[in-house]
């Protein structure tokens, strides 16, 4: 991967982000969508009013009518998204490092996914990590600030072998880290979950990925229902519950926006923000990236949606975003992911560091919150 410049803490200079349009919503709309004949500046005033003001979420059909702004709101959408998270969150980020300790040969055809065993892509099949290499790898991250350490295994659902090492090694960890332990590792069943709690892991990922109604043109090996279902278990047993969106997969704009409401209803602590990173020998390995500023507009209307969550900066942000990465900063994101991904490379640890200084952004847990 090209190294990725540091967007520090100096604004776009984009005229996407002016601040003087006073239009409505169907001006300069690239791609010709308007659900909504309120002028932009009512629009953001309500917004306004219900996040800040009465300090109240949402409705879909306010988030509908956000997502509809014109492109020269941009720079009031995103300030908005950021006063709206200091409002809600604090100015702390919390950091987080993740490992895959199982790699490769799932059974899922997730179509975005390159460890998935049904396509072409070449992803070498690992066995779980041993203690040691789990140890250091969340020492590392410890040293850099991260207060998270998530253990991720490619598997669609954990079987009693991986259950077994989780609760050997997610008590070791927090023993000899004092980090917070994380898991994510499939689709659970009622006693799963249980088990998970009682070893302490403190927070269990599972990602919707995208809106009810376009699941089905992403996965076939498992059904929406089945991932909220999981979730719904997690959060049943008393575990905090991460639960994340990957735009790019050639959803719709609206089917963004319901992705984002499915969200808000099942009330996550928790909400990493992916954008596709097409990978080699997947069916998706073609599919264009999202542009800068789109990407910009759906992280702010993701913490517009979800006001009280800890909104992460996940995987594609560096390919994505590329020098704009301190504006998602200022745009409703306070998590992060530090390092290396799943299967991708991640900026250095040290240029997340700088951008966090250079915004004056306090490093901490966030679980506070909850």
């Amino acid at each position: 991967m090209d190294k990725i410049q540091d967007a520090g803490s100096k604004p776009i200079k984009s005229n996407l982000l002016g601040h003087s349009h006073e239009g409505h919503h169907n001006c300069n709309h690239k791609d010709g969508h308007d659900n909504c004949k309120k002028p932009c500046r009512e629009v953001l005033n309500e917004a306004r009013q219900k996040l800040i003001d009465k300090k109240k979420k949402l409705s879909f059909e306010e988030l509908t009518n956000l997502s509809n702004v014109s492109e020269k709101k941009t720079g009031e959408l995103l300030a908005l998204a950021h006063e709206t998270r200091l409002l809600w969150c604090g100015d702390t980020v919390e950091i987080e490092g993740i490992i895959s300790a199982k790699t490769g040969a799932c059974k899922e055809d997730c179509k975005f996914c390159s460890q998935s065993a049904k396509h072409s892509s070449i992803i070498p099949a690992t066995t779980f990590m041993s203690d040691e290499e789990l140890l250091t790898a969340a020492t590392e991250v410890k040293e850099l600030g991260a207060t998270e350490f998530c253990i991720v295994l490619a598997t669609t659902g954990p079987s009693e072998q991986i259950m077994k090492r989780l609760e050997e090694v997610v008590p070791m960890l927090a023993d000899k880290t004092g980090l917070n332990i994380n898991v994510s590792s499939g689709i659970l069943n009622d006693e799963q979950a249980e088990r998970l709690k009682k070893a302490g892991v403190h927070r269990y990922n599972h990602n919707l990925e995208t809106a009810r109604s376009y699941f089905k043109n992403v996965v076939t090996t498992h059904t929406f229902e089945q991932r909220y279902e999981t979730c719904l278990l997690v959060k049943k047993h008393g575990l905090q519950l991460c639960s994340g969106i990957l735009f790019g997969l050639g959803e719709s704009k609206e089917q963004r926006v319901e992705a984002l409401f499915e969200l808000q209803a099942l009330e996550p602590n928790e909400v990493p923000i992916n954008f596709l990173n097409p990978r080699p020998g997947t069916p998706l390995e073609d599919q264009p990236l999202v542009e800068p500023i789109e990407a910009l507009r759906l992280i702010a209307l993701a913490r517009l949606a979800l006001p009280d969550v800890i909104l992460r900066y996940a995987g594609g942000r560096e390919i994505t975003l590329q020098h704009l990465q301190a504006t998602g900063m200022t745009s409703g994101i306070n998590g992060l992911i530090i390092g290396n991904y799943l299967t991708t490379l991640g900026r250095s640890p040290q240029e997340d560091l700088d951008m966090l200084s250079e915004l004056n952004m306090p490093i901490g847990s966030l679980s506070n919150l909850f």
